[in-house]
């Protein structure tokens, strides 16, 4: 049996989480939300125009039963990402963020230090926060400690679609973490979704893997059945790895032997 995927009180029943960006066009993106089955998605706050909301949207194009989880794409300090998800909170977007503070602008890796301090601050400001962070047991530990909802920790850098790079970490990460474990980042194709969940990861969340697919729409799909099938794996319990064959039919009980 299952347990339900519950973050901060709220269940979700799929445990797929999705982007909003580099999509061909909002409908692509639209048709891709549905076909994902996914009921949360993220939205870069400074790409919602929420100064003028008689103008299109993207926001236009997500349905309303999903749930809309800003993020603070494109932040360098953990100032600046708490004013971008204050921001977005006092536009009515949500009290929820998937905080992200970027510490180098090739590799993208995030800047932990101020990530943990901005996860402090925006916890005791009353936001749910699910921190973007690096494959660093000890990292998620501390955000775990300053309050955040879940630790998301990267499976490869942003938008390039390694893979998991570090399945020990994801599996110590989870073992030790008390709250959802959200593997966020690298995915590249569906069996790196089914990987991450068979490691024991409570979700996963990808955008560029979609969005930049020749199809985005059945890879939306492939990703839906994908993380179904990591997370039927993970609680079936695969069978040990050996270094020799093992017979799938044992000679014992056979006539003649």
């Amino acid at each position: 049996m299952d347990t339900p995927f519950v973050i901060a009180g709220r269940t979700f029943t799929s445990r797929l989480i999705v982007g909003t960006g580099k999509y061909p066009s909002h409908a692509v993106m639209a048709q891709a939300h549905a076909a994902s089955g996914a009921e949360m998605v993220t939205v870069a706050v400074r790409r919602v125009n929420i100064s003028d909301r008689s103008k299109e949207s993207l926001l236009d194009f997500i349905d309303d039963s999903i749930f809309i989880l800003p993020n603070t794409a494109g932040c360098y300090t953990a100032d600046e990402a708490i004013r971008t998800a204050r921001l977005g909170r006092e536009a009515g977007l949500s009290n929820w963020v998937k905080l992200e503070v970027i510490g180098d602008e090739r590799t993208l890796f995030p800047d932990n230090e101020a990530l943990i301090e901005a996860t402090r601050v925006l916890v005791k400001d009353g936001f749910i926060v699910l921190p973007y962070t690096n494959d660093d047991p000890i990292a998620c530990r501390k955000l775990e400690d300053a309050g955040a909802s879940a630790v998301m920790p990267l499976g490869a850098p942003i938008g390039s679609g390694l893979g998991i790079q570090n399945a020990n970490n994801i599996r110590i990460i989870r073992e030790f973490s008390k709250v959802p474990v959200i593997v966020d980042a690298g995915v590249g194709t569906a069996s790196d979704a089914a990987l991450a969940m068979e490691l024991g990861a409570d979700g996963v969340l990808m955008n560029t893997a979609i969005a930049g697919a020749d199809q985005p729409v059945a890879m939306a799909e492939a990703m839906k059945h994908a993380v179904i099938a990591g997370r039927l794996a993970f609680l079936s319990g695969r069978i040990p790895r050996k270094m020799y064959a093992t017979a799938s039919s044992p000679l014992v009980g056979v006539i003649g032997s």
